[in-house]
C-alpha cells in the first residue's frame, strides 16, 4: 500500500511526487509513456513572465526560480539561461494590446519596461524595421524542455519514488483503504490517496471516478530550424502572445507561439495544419527577418489542456475524498515546478504559500455510473 499514487510523469506529477516522497511518503509514479515526454517535454522551453496571464504570475515567478536552481533542487542541469526577453508589437493595435497586457503583469510583479521599437533593436540588431514598440523583461530566458524526464528522474529515484514507465491506466476505482489502480499491463497497485496529473488525458481518467471535467485539449505546433549563425541571444515574442522565438547554443532556432494542429490523444496521433505552420513561420520572419533564409529541420505538437476559465485546476477533487487533481495549468512548464509543490503541501497536511485552484468550481461531480 502506498501513500499515494500519483499518475502523470510531467512537471506536474513529478513535481508532485518527487515533494510528497521527500515529506515522508512512500509514492508510487505512473506514466503511461515515460517522464517528460508529453506536454513538459515538448514544449519550446520558454521561462517568459511576459506570457503569463496576471493572476498566475506569483506563481510563474517561483516556478523560474526553481528552474534557475534545478541542479541543486534536482541534480541535473536543465540548461537554464536567463537571457533577457523582448515581447513585440507591429501595429498600433498591437502596441495598445501590448501596453495594457504589460501594465497588469507589471503590476503582478514582472520586472518588465516598455521600450522604444530602435531600443529594443539596439538589444537585438536583428529585430526586423517593422516592429513599433517592444516590452522588456531582464529576467526572462529558457531551459532544455527535452531534459525535464531526465532531471526529474534521478531525483525521483534518489527520493525513493517507485516509477512505473510506459503503462497507462486501465481502471481506477475508491476503496475501503483508498484506491485501486489496475495498470495495462494487468499489474495492481493501492494507495491511500491518488494524485491526476496527466495533462490532456485527466478527464478520462476523472471519469473512471465519476467526475466531469470541461477540459479542452489544444495541439500546439513547434518548429526548429537548421543551424544558423548567431541571430538572437534573448526570447523574443509578439503582443498577441502567438510566437516564442529562441536561438539555442548550437545556433539552432525554435519556433513557437500555440499555433494550433490537429491531433488524438488517445491514440497519440498528431498532424501539422500547414496554413497554421506557415502562419507561425510568417510572424518568426516578421520579427527576425533574416530567418527568412534558414531551412526548417523539425516541426511536432505537444498536447496542452485548459479549462473555461484558463486556470489551473489544483486541489482536491469534488466529490471523491483523499483525490487531488493538477492539471490544465497554461504556462505549465514555467509554473509546474513551483504549482506541483504547493498542492504537495496541502496533501501533506500543510497551508501552501500561495492558494491553491479548485477543480470543484465547476460544480463538476457527475452521477455516478
Amino acid at each position: 500500500m502506498f501513500d499515494a499514487l500519483v499518475v502523470g510523469g510531467g512537471v506536474m506529477g513529478a513535481g508532485t511526487a518527487l515533494a510528497l516522497a521527500r515529506g515522508g511518503m512512500r509514492v508510487m509514479l505512473l506514466d503511461r509513456k515515460g517522464l517528460g515526454t508529453g506536454a513538459s517535454g515538448v514544449n519550446a522551453g520558454t521561462l517568459s513572465l511576459q506570457i503569463k496571464r496576471a493572476s498566475l504570475v506569483p506563481y510563474a515567478l517561483r516556478g523560474r526560480e526553481r528552474w534557475a536552481d534545478a541542479h541543486r533542487l534536482l541534480g541535473v542541469d536543465v540548461n537554464y539561461h536567463m537571457t533577457g526577453g523582448l515581447t513585440l508589437a507591429f501595429t498600433d493595435a498591437e502596441a495598445t494590446i501590448l501596453e495594457a497586457r504589460m501594465a497588469e503583469r507589471k503590476a503582478a510583479g514582472v520586472p518588465l519596461e516598455i521600450i522604444p521599437a530602435d531600443r529594443a533593436r539596439a538589444m537585438e540588431p536583428a529585430i526586423g524595421p517593422r516592429a513599433l514598440l517592444a516590452s522588456y523583461c531582464p529576467i526572462d530566458g529558457y531551459a532544455d524542455s527535452t531534459a525535464t524526464g531526465r532531471a526529474y528522474r534521478a531525483a525521483l529515484v534518489a527520493a525513493g519514488v517507485t516509477l512505473l514507465e510506459g503503462d497507462g491506466v486501465a481502471a481506477l476505482e475508491r476503496t475501503g483503504a483508498g484506491f485501486a489502480l489496475r495498470a495495462e499491463s494487468g499489474a495492481g497497485f493501492e494507495g491511500r490517496r491518488l494524485v491526476l496529473a496527466a495533462g490532456a488525458w485527466t478527464q478520462r481518467l476523472a471519469r473512471m471516478l465519476g467526475v466531469e471535467l470541461p477540459i479542452v485539449v489544444r495541439f500546439n505546433m513547434v518548429s526548429v530550424t537548421e543551424r544558423i549563425r548567431r541571430l538572437a541571444t534573448m526570447t523574443i515574442g509578439h503582443a498577441t502572445g502567438l510566437l516564442t522565438l529562441k536561438q539555442s547554443d548550437n545556433g539552432t532556432m525554435l519556433i513557437g507561439g500555440g499555433w494550433q494542429g490537429r491531433g488524438d490523444p488517445e491514440r497519440g496521433e498528431t498532424a501539422i495544419v500547414p496554413e497554421n505552420f506557415l502562419m507561425n513561420l510568417r510572424l518568426a520572419a516578421t520579427a527576425v527577418p533574416a530567418l527568412r533564409g534558414s531551412r526548417i529541420v523539425r516541426s511536432w505538437i505537444g498536447y496542452e489542456a485548459h479549462v473555461p476559465d484558463f486556470l489551473p485546476l489544483a486541489g482536491a477533487m469534488p466529490g471523491v475524498p483523499d483525490a487531488w487533481l493538477l492539471a490544465c495549468v497554461r504556462g505549465g512548464y514555467t509554473i509546474g515546478p513551483c504549482i506541483s509543490e504547493l498542492l504537495a503541501t496541502r496533501i501533506l497536511g500543510g497551508e501552501p504559500e500561495l492558494p491553491l485552484f479548485d477543480p470543484g468550481r465547476f460544480n463538476s461531480v457527475a452521477a455516478a455510473a
